[in-house]
C-alpha cells in the first residue's frame, strides 16, 4: 500500500505544480482518478501516509528544493523533466522526514520515474537519491531516525 500511496502523492503533486492548482484540488483529483482506475482502491492508512507526504513536502517545500539543488549535479530545475523533478522532490521530502529506511524508499522512487518518467528517468533519480543519502551518511544532512 505505501508504494501506491507514493503514487498518489506523486499525482497530486505533479498536478499541484504543472497544473496551477489548488493542492486540496489537485488531493481530490488524483484521489478520484486513483479510484476510477485501480482494481485495489487505497485503504485509510494509505491515504493519510499519502496525504502525510504531500502536505509534508508543502510544508517544507523551501528546505528540500534548496537540498535537492545542491545535490543535483549539472542540472537546474528548468533543465530536467517535471515527472523527475515530482519524482526527487517527494523523495527527498521523505528521506528527509518521514522514518522510512532508505532502501524501499529509493526503490518506489526509481519505479515510479519509471512508470511515468522517460526512458532514463528512474538511473537519474537513483542517481540523484543515491548521492542523497551519501550527503547524509557524510553527516551534511539530518534526518529524522529511520525504522529498522
Amino acid at each position: 500500500m505505501r508504494r501506491k500511496a507514493r503514487e498518489l502523492a506523486f499525482r497530486v503533486l505533479f498536478e499541484h505544480a504543472q497544473g496551477d492548482v489548488p493542492l486540496e484540488e489537485a488531493w481530490n483529483h488524483a484521489l478520484a482518478a486513483m479510484d476510477e482506475t485501480d482494481d485495489e482502491p487505497l485503504d485509510a492508512e494509505g491515504r493519510a501516509f499519502a496525504r502525510r507526504l504531500v502536505w509534508g513536502y508543502a510544508e517544507h517545500a523551501d528546505e528540500v528544493d534548496r537540498i535537492l539543488a545542491e545535490t543535483v549535479e549539472g542540472w537546474d530545475f528548468n533543465q530536467m523533466s517535471k515527472t523527475d523533478l515530482t519524482v526527487l522532490r517527494l523523495a527527498t521530502y521523505e528521506m528527509l522526514y518521514e522514518a522510512t529506511p532508505f532502501a524501499p524508499l529509493i526503490e518506489v522512487a526509481v519505479r515510479i520515474a519509471g512508470k511515468y518518467g522517460g526512458e532514463d528517468s528512474g538511473k537519474f533519480v537513483n542517481g540523484v537519491l543515491a548521492r542523497l543519502k551519501r550527503r547524509v551518511d557524510a553527516g551534511e544532512l539530518t534526518t529524522v531516525p529511520k525504522q529498522d
